[in-house]
C-alpha cells in the first residue's frame, strides 16, 4: 500500500511539471475555443457548409467516443517508458525507450518478449521530472548504416549522440556527439528527435525550463532554447559532426542567429512528428497556464511564445501585438487537459475512421483526440477515448499503425469498441 501511495505522488509530481509550472489562471483571458474543444467548421465558399458536410470530415456519431485501448503486448511492462520508434529497415522491430536510460527492442507487433538494445542509464542524468533518455531517431539509412540518434540529458544539460547497431546490438563504443547545449533548470527539455523527408535530422528543444520563458529564449534566436532545430548529420564541418542545410532560414545572417534553427518561438514542443503523405511537420507545444496547443511548423516561422501562449497574450498578458507571429491551428483550454502530447497523422490500416487525422492526447488528464485538418477549413475535433493514463508518447511502427506509451509501464493500441 505505501509503494502504491509512493508512486501516485510521484505521478502528481510529474503532471504538475510537465504541464503549467504555475497553477492556471482563467481569470484573465477567454479562449476563442469552447471548453469541449471543438470548432464551428467555417462556410465553404464553394457551397458546402463545412469539411464534416462535404465529405473531407467524418460525422461525429461515427467516432466521438467509439474507441478504447488494449495492451499492444500483453505481459511485457516497461519502466517509465516515453517514446517508441521503429527502425525503418523492413525488419518489424519496434524500439521503446525507458526515460532511465534504456531502449528494449521487440520483434514486432505480436511479440510477448522484450530484448535489451541500449543501456546508457551511467550518461544520463534523470533526476528532474523532465529530464533522462527523451527521443529516439533512425537514421533514414539505418539498414545499411546501423546508425541511430538519442537525445538526453546529462549533468549539464542536453546531449544529441549517435550510436551504430548491428542487429539488436549496439556497439557502445560507437558513440559520436553530434550536439551539446547547457540547460539552466531540469524542465522544458523538449526530446523529440526524427528525420524528415528531406532526409536531416530535426530536434525539439524547450525553452530551457523554470516558468514564464524567465530569461527570454523563446524569442531569441541565439539560443538554442525554445527552437525547431534542423542539421545536416551526413558530413562534418566547423561545427563538428554536422554541417547546416543550405536552406535552414537563418543562413549567413548578420544578427548572430544560430543557423542551426529551423522554426522558434516554441515553449516545450515535446512530441512532433511527420505527416508522410503532406510532408507537414505537426508539434504539439505543452501550455503554461491556460493553453494547450498544435502547430503546423514551417520554416523560419514564429510560433510566439513567451509573447503569447497559444492564441492568448501572455506578456504582456493583455494588448500584445500578434504580428509576425504563427497562431496554432488547434488548441485547448485548461482543465480539460494541461499537458498535450503530440501524435501522428494516422495512415494505418487497421482504423480506417481515423484514416488522416493527427492523433494526440494529454498527459494529465488521459484524453485521446482525433483532429481532422484541411487549410479551406476550420479543423474539427472528436474525443476518441477517455483514459486514466498518464500518456507520454505515441508512436508508429512500419506498417503506420498507431500505439502509445504510458507511465503504467504499458504499450498500448486504439480499438474500435
Amino acid at each position: 500500500m505505501k509503494k502504491h501511495c509512493l508512486c501516485l505522488f510521484i505521478f502528481l509530481l510529474m503532471a504538475f511539471f510537465l504541464s503549467a509550472c504555475a497553477a492556471p489562471d482563467d481569470s484573465t483571458q477567454v479562449s476563442p475555443l469552447d471548453d469541449d474543444t471543438r470548432e464551428v467548421p467555417i462556410e465553404d465558399p464553394n457551397g458546402n457548409d463545412n469539411g464534416v458536410s462535404s465529405g473531407l470530415f467524418p460525422e461525429a456519431s461515427q467516432v466521438e467516443n467509439r474507441f478504447t485501448l488494449e495492451e499492444a503486448f500483453p505481459g511485457v511492462t516497461f519502466d517509465r517508458p516515453l517514446d517508441l520508434q521503429n527502425a525503418g529497415d523492413g525488419s518489424g522491430r519496434i524500439f521503446v525507450v525507458e526515460q532511465g536510460g534504456k531502449i528494449y527492442v521487440l520483434d514486432g507487433p505480436d511479440s510477448r518478449e522484450k530484448e535489451l538494445f541500449l543501456d546508457i542509464q551511467g550518461m544520463v542524468d534523470d533526476s528532474g521530472f523532465e529530464m533522462g533518455l527523451l527521443g529516439l531517431a533512425f537514421h533514414p539509412e539505418f539498414a545499411e548504416n546501423g546508425y541511430f540518434f538519442v537525445n538526453y540529458t546529462d549533468s549539464s544539460g542536453t546531449v544529441v549522440d549517435l550510436f551504430t547497431a548491428s542487429g539488436n546490438q549496439v556497439d557502445l563504443d560507437s558513440r559520436v556527439t553530434i550536439l551539446t547545449f547547457t540547460q539552466p533548470y531540469s524542465n522544458h527539455n523538449a526530446g523529440q528527435l526524427a528525420f524528415g523527408p528531406d532526409g536531416y535530422l530535426y530536434i525539439a528543444t524547450g525553452d530551457g525550463g523554470s516558468g514564464g520563458d524567465p530569461q527570454g529564449h523563446g524569442q531569441n534566436r541565439q539560443t538554442f532554447h525554445g527552437n525547431i532545430l534542423r542539421i545536416d548529420v551526413n558530413d562534418q564541418g566547423p561545427r563538428g559532426n554536422y554541417v547546416i542545410p543550405p536552406d535552414n532560414p537563418f543562413v549567413g545572417n548578420d544578427e548572430g542567429y544560430l543557423e542551426e534553427i529551423y522554426a522558434y518561438g516554441l515553449r516545450n514542443p515535446w512530441r512532433f512528428s511527420f505527416d508522410p503523405e503532406t510532408g507537414r511537420l505537426w508539434a504539439a507545444d505543452v501550455g503554461e497556464r491556460t493553453v494547450e496547443e498544435i502547430n503546423i511548423i514551417e520554416k523560419g516561422k514564429n510560433y510566439g511564445w513567451n509573447i503569447m501562449e497559444g492564441s492568448l497574450c501572455f506578456n504582456p498578458p493583455t494588448g500584445c501585438d500578434p504580428s509576425g507571429l504563427e497562431l496554432p491551428v488547434y488548441e485547448y483550454r485548461h482543465p480539460l487537459g494541461r499537458s498535450i502530447t503530440g501524435g501522428y497523422v494516422y495512415h494505418g490500416t487497421e482504423l480506417p475512421l481515423l484514416k488522416g487525422a493527427y492523433i494526440y492526447g494529454d498527459y494529465v488528464t488521459g484524453l485521446i483526440w482525433g483532429l481532422w485538418y484541411h487549410e479551406e477549413y476550420e479543423p474539427v475535433n472528436y474525443t476518441l477515448t477517455d483514459t486514466d493514463l498518464n500518456i507520454s508518447s505515441f508512436g508508429i511502427d512500419e506498417d503506420n499503425e498507431l500505439y502509445l506509451t504510458a507511465f503504467d509501464g504499458r504499450i498500448y493500441r486504439l480499438r474500435l469498441r
